[in-house]
């Protein structure tokens, strides 16, 4: 409206009964009053092509999108623009690539890393380097649609050339039990295979659950999480391990450390007086953290004979066999509620 009130602002002249004059426009009429009508009319016509070419400029500068693409938004609260069909799939994690097999993916995955190496058929695919120093190259060289990363922090380094090869990143980052189940769910979705990943997902969630009901009943038991003993590492509040040892009915001594894997003093270890110990070893692992640190040795825990080992690709991988980690934890706690 404020557009046309500008046009019909010119200063023409108006008949004895109200109606407008337009001779003012007419050949023969006063032609100092044509020539200013004729450069009001000219600032007109400037100023409504400069405002056609200026909405035009905002509706190109925008984000632009067409029936192949569709925008998500990842664990780390990005948007992130994908094609509608995703074929060419590259995992910078371990847990990540048995998520993508797991929800049928597979035949998608081009590129994954060293450490990747379950299901079997995962040790098949070309290796990019590994989970914290992945080859750029490599990876554009494989055309990848899609690069999942398993936390922001590997983002930083690459991201840039990646954007600038129209490859999207898509980070994910459980802090809980919850989480690495929605993570799955999540990625089942991005990756067009929403039904296979329901159906995994509410198996995952029915195992969980008998678990706790198993050990409902226990007493929690005050459990030291080693991650590595020579320098000690544990879990901390921010750590999906956290919650996962709650439920299987244990308690983490360290569940109010910041962070999620802190570095752990040996003084402050020895002061916890732990009642079990569990080592996150074997698997991919072999014999790494195989044994109590020496700060734990007069520990409830040591003393006792309640130090477990674990197979570390269980519970260092927050996928689909984070349940399986969960199973073994509660017997290992609880060997009473499943006898």
């Amino acid at each position: 409206m404020i557009f046309k009130r500008q046009i019909w602002s010119v200063p023409a002249e108006r008949s004895g009964d109200g109606a407008l004059d337009i001779s003012v426009f007419v050949t023969g009429a006063n032609p100092k009053r044509r020539r200013a009508a004729a450069l009001q009319i000219g600032v007109l016509a400037i100023l409504s092509l400069l405002i056609v070419t200026s909405c035009s400029r905002i509706r190109n500068n925008g984000p632009q999108f067409n029936a192949e693409t569709r925008q998500v938004t990842d664990e780390a609260g990005r948007r992130v623009t994908v094609p509608q069909k995703i074929d060419r799939i590259v995992s910078l994690a371990p847990s990540l690539t048995e998520i993508v097999y797991a929800v049928g993916a597979g035949e998608q995955l081009v590129g994954d890393t060293e450490y990747c190496d379950y299901p079997p058929q995962a040790k098949n695919v070309a290796k990019i380097g590994d989970t914290l120093h992945p080859s750029i190259e490599r990876i554009i060289a494989l055309k990848p649609q899609i690069v999942l990363v398993s936390t922001a922090s590997q983002l930083e380094a690459f991201t840039k050339q990646l954007d600038e090869q129209h490859i999207a990143v898509y980070v994910t980052d459980p802090q809980s039990f919850d989480d690495a189940l929605k993570s799955i769910q999540t990625l089942g979705d991005v990756l067009n295979h929403h039904d296979p990943a329901k159906t995994l997902v509410d198996e995952l969630r029915r195992r969980s659950s008998a678990v706790e009901t198993a050990v409902k009943g226990s007493r929690p038991v005050r459990v030291f999480y080693q991650v590595s003993g020579e320098p000690l590492y544990t879990i901390g509040r921010e750590s999906y391990l956290t919650d996962l040892l709650r439920r299987a009915g244990g308690v983490s001594v360290t569940a109010d450390v910041p962070g999620a894997f802190p570095r752990f003093s040996d003084e402050a270890a020895l002061a916890l007086r732990p009642d079990a110990v569990i080592l996150s070893t074997g698997g991919s692992m072999g014999e790494a953290n195989a044994t109590a640190a020496a700060s734990l040795k007069n520990s409830p825990a040591v003393l006792n004979n309640r130090v477990y080992r674990i197979n570390g690709d269980l519970l260092s991988r927050p996928g689909p066999r984070l349940v399986d980690g969960l199973e073994a934890l509660a017997r290992a706690l609880h060997p009473e509620a499943f006898r």
